[in-house]
C-alpha cells in the first residue's frame, strides 16, 4: 500500500498496530524532527495530517462512541418498557438485551437468597434517611459489562507489541512518576482529611435530624467501619465496663485491677528516663524543671526563639513518655512548647484530637478510667440518678445528649428503665456531636445509636435515636423535634468548656448554648463541667496554671496505675497530651477554654436556671464509694449544691442539676 493511499482504516490495522513503538513514533514524526527528511518525503507526509485525513479519525472515533452508546441504552429500563408492547403486537416475547445486564438492581424475591445466582445486588445503608446520599456502600459487585470495541482495540494493541518494547516503554514511563519516598507521604502522620470548615458545612447541611428508620435492618447489616474493629470487643467486655452498677460494681473495678497490672507486667521496665536514671526524681530536681519550664515559656512569649530552643533541649533531657508523673508532664509541655515556637500549635492538636479512634481503644481508656480513678463513673451515677428522680411517672422521655460521643452513659440508665414498676417508658435520645473529619462525619454517631439500640432491644426498652453532627452553638430548638407530651431531658458532661467565650467573638456561643437550652424548656439540664483555672487570656498566667492542673492529673494517674502500663499510655497520649498542648501552643477558636465551677454558676444563672438541691443518701452514698474503692487522696466535696471531685484537695470537676427558672 503506497504511502498516498493511507486512509484512517489502514491506520486502525493490525498491521500498522503490530509494527515496534519506535517505528510507530517515526512513522508520526513531521519533518522538522528529521532533518534528513526530503522535500518529497515533506509533502507525503503533510497528507497523513490533512483536514480530509482528520475527519476520517474523527468519524471513526464517533461511530465507535455511537455504538458504545448503542450498548449502554439497549439495558436502560425505560428503552425496555417502550420496546416490550412492540414485540408483543408483533407476536414475538421480548427478551431484555443480553449484551449489558443492568447496572443498578434492587433485590427481587427471585434473587434474594444466598444461591441465588452469582450475581450480587447493591446494597447501602438505610440507617439514615437523612443519609442516604452520603452513605457509604460496601462490598459492592456491579455487574460485569461485555467487552467493548475500545477494549478490544486495546487488547489487540498489547497483544502485538513485542515484549521487549512493552518493558522499553514501562521504564521509560517510570521516568515521569515521583520517587517513592515522595510518592508516599507519611501515610499514618500526614493530615489527609477535608478542612474542619467545609466538614462542618457539610456535616450541618447533609447529617442533621438522622432519622432512626431503619434500624433494624442497619444492626443486621452492620455496615459501619466500625465494624471490624467492633468484632474484637466481646460483648462480655462491654457489658462488663458499662454495665457494672451497685453491688457488682467493687469487684469489677477490683477485676480490672488486675487485668491492669498484669497487662503491664509482660512489657519491660520501661520507666527508666533517658538521662535521669531509675531513682526516682527528687523535690529539688522537679522544682528546677518547673522553673525551666516556665522560663523556657516566658522566652517564646517575648520572641526570643533561640534562647527559647535551648532551655527546650535541658527540658528534653529530663523528660520522658516513660517516666514518672513529673517526667511526662515536662514531656508534653515541651511538646507544646516546640508547637508553638514553630507556630504548627493547631495543625499538631488537629491530628492529635481528630485521630480516628476504635471503640477498643475508648473501651480501654474507660476501663483504665473505672480502675484508676472515679470521675467518670460518678458523673455518669450522677446524671442518671439525677434523671430517673425527674422522670419517675413519665411515660415518653426525650433524652438531648450534647456531646454523646460512643454514649457509655446510658446502657446502665437502659437497664435500670427495664425494672421500672410498671414498665419503662418510652425513649428517645438525640445524640449530638461535632463532625468528624473526612467523607463520613456522622460515623461514630451512628454507631453509637446501633449500639444502644441493641442495648434497648436486649433490655425491652422502646427505643427512638435521632444523630445530629454540628457544633454546639449551630443547634436551633426547632430541629431537636421537641414534643410536649415527652419529658425533656439535657444532658452534656464535661463538653460545654469546648464552644468558644466572650474573649474569643463578642456573641459568645457559650451562652448561646445555654440560651439554646433553656429555650428547649427541660425538666432537668444535667451539667458536669471541667474545674479549669488555665483559660485565662494572659499567656503566662495560662501556662503556670495548666501547669500546676495538669501536675495533679498526672500524678494521679503515677499513684494508682503501673507506669508500664499500656492503657495509660494511651489515656495520657489521646486525652491529657493533646489538651495540655491545646493550652500551650494554640490561640483563637482552637483553644479551648475551661471555667471554674463558680464561673459556670454565674452563666447558667443569668440563662435562666435555678440550682435543683441534691439527694443527701445520694450524696453519702458516693462518699462512701469513693472512698472505699479508690485511693485515699481523691477527695468528694460539695459547696452550696455543686458535688465537687478533686485529686490532694485540688478540684478538678464540678456536678450540678439545672431547671428552667421560673418567672
Amino acid at each position: 500500500m503506497s504511502k498516498d493511499s493511507i486512509t484512517a482504516e489502514s491506520l486502525k490495522s493490525s498491521d500498522f498496530l503490530g509494527q515496534p513503538l519506535n517505528d510507530q513514533i517515526s512513522f508520526f514524526e513531521s519533518p522538522v524532527s528529521n532533518p534528513r527528511s526530503n522535500e518529497g518525503e515533506s509533502q507525503e507526509r503533510s497528507e497523513i495530517f490533512s483536514d480530509k485525513l482528520l475527519r476520517s479519525i474523527n468519524q471513526m472515533l464517533m461511530e465507535e462512541d455511537a455504538d458504545d452508546k448503542y450498548v449502554m441504552l439497549q439495558s436502560h429500563p425505560d428503552l425496555e418498557a417502550t420496546e416490550k408492547p412492540f414485540y408483543e403486537l408483533i407476536g414475538k416475547k421480548y427478551l431484555p438485551s443480553p449484551d449489558r445486564p443492568p447496572l443498578y438492581s434492587s433485590p427481587s424475591p427471585e434473587s434474594s437468597g444466598d444461591n441465588q445466582g452469582n450475581n450480587k445486588v447493591i446494597r447501602g445503608i438505610d440507617f439514615f434517611q437523612a443519609n442516604s446520599e452520603i452513605a457509604e456502600y460496601q462490598n459492592w459487585d456491579i455487574y460485569p459489562l461485555h467487552q467493548s470495541q475500545e477494549d478490544q482495540f486495546t487488547d489487540h494493541f498489547f497483544k502485538n507489541l513485542p515484549a521487549s518494547e512493552y518493558k522499553r516503554g514501562v521504564e521509560e514511563a517510570k521516568k515521569f512518576l515521583p520517587s517513592e519516598r515522595k510518592l508516599v507521604v507519611g501515610v499514618g502522620e500526614a493530615d489527609l482529611s477535608l478542612p474542619q470548615e467545609l466538614i462542618e458545612r457539610e456535616g450541618r447541611k447533609q447529617n442533621r435530624h438522622s432519622n432512626a428508620s431503619g434500624y433494624d435492618e442497619a444492626r443486621r447489616t452492620k455496615q459501619s467501619a466500625f465494624s471490624s474493629e467492633d468484632s474484637m470487643v466481646s460483648l462480655e467486655a462491654l457489658d462488663e465496663a458499662l454495665l457494672c452498677y451497685g453491688d457488682k460494681f467493687p469487684k469489677v473495678v477490683k477485676t480490672l485491677r488486675e487485668n491492669i497490672y498484669k497487662e503491664a507486667s509482660k512489657y519491660p521496665k520501661n520507666s527508666k528516663p533517658k538521662e535521669v536514671g531509675n531513682k526516682k526524681t527528687s523535690k529539688d530536681e522537679e522544682a528546677d524543671v518547673n522553673h525551666l519550664l516556665l522560663q523556657c515559656a516566658q522566652t517564646v512569649a517575648i520572641g526570643d526563639n533561640p534562647r527559647a530552643y535551648a532551655l527546650l533541649k535541658q527540658i528534653r533531657q529530663h523528660s520522658s513518655l516513660h517516666g514518672d508523673a513529673f517526667q511526662r508532664v515536662a514531656h508534653y509541655f515541651a511538646d507544646g512548647l516546640e508547637a508553638r515556637l514553630s507556630g504548627t500549635g493547631s495543625e499538631v492538636y488537629r491530628s492529635l484530637v481528630f485521630k480516628r479512634r476504635t471503640i477498643k481503644d475508648v473501651l480501654n481508656a474507660y476501663q483504665f478510667y473505672l480502675a484508676s480513678c472515679p470521675f467518670k463513673k460518678v458523673s455518669y451515677h450522677f446524671a442518671n440518678q439525677t434523671i430517673l428522680d425527674t422522670i419517675q411517672n413519665a411515660t415518653r422521655v426525650h433524652i438531648v445528649d450534647f456531646g454523646i460521643y460512643f454514649g457509655f452513659q446510658w446502657p446502665v440508665l437502659l437497664k435500670l428503665l427495664s425494672l421500672r414498676p410498671g414498665g419503662p417508658p418510652k425513649l428517645r435520645i438525640t445524640g449530638i456531636d461535632i463532625p468528624q473529619p473526612g467523607f463520613r462525619p456522622t460515623e461514630m454517631i451512628e454507631e453509637t445509636g446501633r449500639r444502644l439500640a441493641d442495648y434497648a432491644e436486649k433490655f425491652g426498652v422502646p427505643f427512638e435515636y435521632h444523630g445530629i453532627a454540628a457544633k454546639f452553638d449551630d443547634i436551633n430548638v426547632e430541629e431537636l423535634c421537641i414534643k410536649e407530651e415527652e419529658t425533656l431531658v439535657v444532658n452534656c458532661l464535661f463538653r460545654l468548656h469546648s464552644p468558644a467565650d466572650e474573649t474569643v467573638v463578642e456573641n459568645c456561643p457559650r451562652d448561646k448554648v445555654l440560651s439554646t437550652i433553656r429555650k428547649m424548656n427541660p425538666a432537668v439540664f444535667v451539667n458536669v463541667v471541667l474545674n479549669g483555672t488555665y483559660g485565662a487570656p494572659f499567656y503566662m498566667s495560662r501556662v503556670r496554671e495548666a501547669l500546676y492542673h495538669y501536675s495533679a492529673l498526672f500524678d494521679m494517674l503515677d499513684s494508682t496505675t503501673p507506669r508500664e502500663s499500656e492503657r495509660r499510655l494511651l489515656v495520657e497520649r489521646n486525652l491529657y497530651g493533646p489538651l495540655l498542648i491545646n493550652a500551650i501552643s494554640c490561640e483563637g477558636m482552637e483553644r479551648e477554654r475551661p471555667e471554674t465551677y463558680k464561673q459556670w454558676q454565674v452563666r447558667c444563672l443569668r440563662a435562666g436556671f435555678e440550682m435543683v438541691p441534691n439527694s443527701k443518701d445520694f450524696v453519702k452514698k458516693v462518699k462512701d464509694c469513693v472512698r472505699s474503692i479508690y485511693h485515699k487522696d481523691f477527695t468528694m466535696d460539695e459547696d452550696g449544691r455543686w458535688l465537687l471531685t478533686g485529686w490532694k484537695g485540688r478540684l478538678l470537676c464540678g456536678l450540678s442539676a439545672w431547671k428552667p427558672l421560673c418567672f
